[in-house]
């Protein structure tokens, strides 16, 4: 199986950012962006999904953190991108249903090379930790559509915020990491009707 993993740099005038992944890795994180709740939520991307990710950042967090969530979005999507290569073989689709405590979340996932974010979660404080809880939303649209990715995300139930963030993350994790498995039926195969995974 060839090695499935890719490292990316994204540095502009706000930020400098560079992720490492391995697909099939054994879900270590590593590294710092900068906004710890975000790091802690990039660890549960690394330990649910079995990816190794090392995320290294700095950003212009004298003014916020909208900068800094955003362009690890975009770089850890365009990582992921870069290491799946031309899809063939995978399983494309998946979704996940987490529990955290009193709060459950779903997220379906389709790697087909188009994006599309539908976000269905409300959190009550401005900000978890220090992240905006705005930022989760934009994080996440950042990484599907750099990834090229259809990521459907549902809130069914939470009161706690950070519960609520924990379980979308985890499920965010299991569906990439189903999707993004192997599947021997599939060997040699794009996951397509079409022939082809479009960008």
């Amino acid at each position: 199986m060839a090695d499935r993993t890719a490292s990316v740099q994204r540095a502009t005038d706000e930020t400098d950012v560079t992720v490492s992944v391995d697909i099939d890795g054994e879900g270590r994180f590593e590294g710092s962006t900068g906004i710890g709740f975000l790091d802690h939520m990039l660890a549960q991307i690394a330990k649910h999904g079995m990816f190794d990710l090392h995320v290294q950042a700095s950003g212009d967090l004298n003014v916020d953190g909208h900068h800094t969530a955003e362009d690890v979005g975009i770089t850890l999507g365009k990582a992921l991108h870069d290491a799946l290569g031309d899809r063939v073989g995978i399983a494309r689709m998946a979704d996940a249903t987490v529990p955290m405590d009193e709060a459950l979340a779903n997220v379906a996932v389709d790697l087909a090379g188009r994006d599309h974010l539908s976000f269905d979660a409300e959190f009550q404080q401005d900000a978890i930790g220090d992240l905006e809880s705005s930022l989760i939303e934009h994080f996440i649209g950042s990484l599907a559509r750099h990834l090229g990715a259809a990521v459907h995300v549902r809130l069914l139930a939470g009161r706690d915020d950070h519960h609520k963030a924990e379980a979308i993350f985890k499920a965010l994790a299991r569906a990439l990491d189903a999707a993004t498995a192997l599947d021997p039926r599939r060997e040699g195969q794009v996951p397509s009707t079409k022939g082809t995974l479009e960008a």
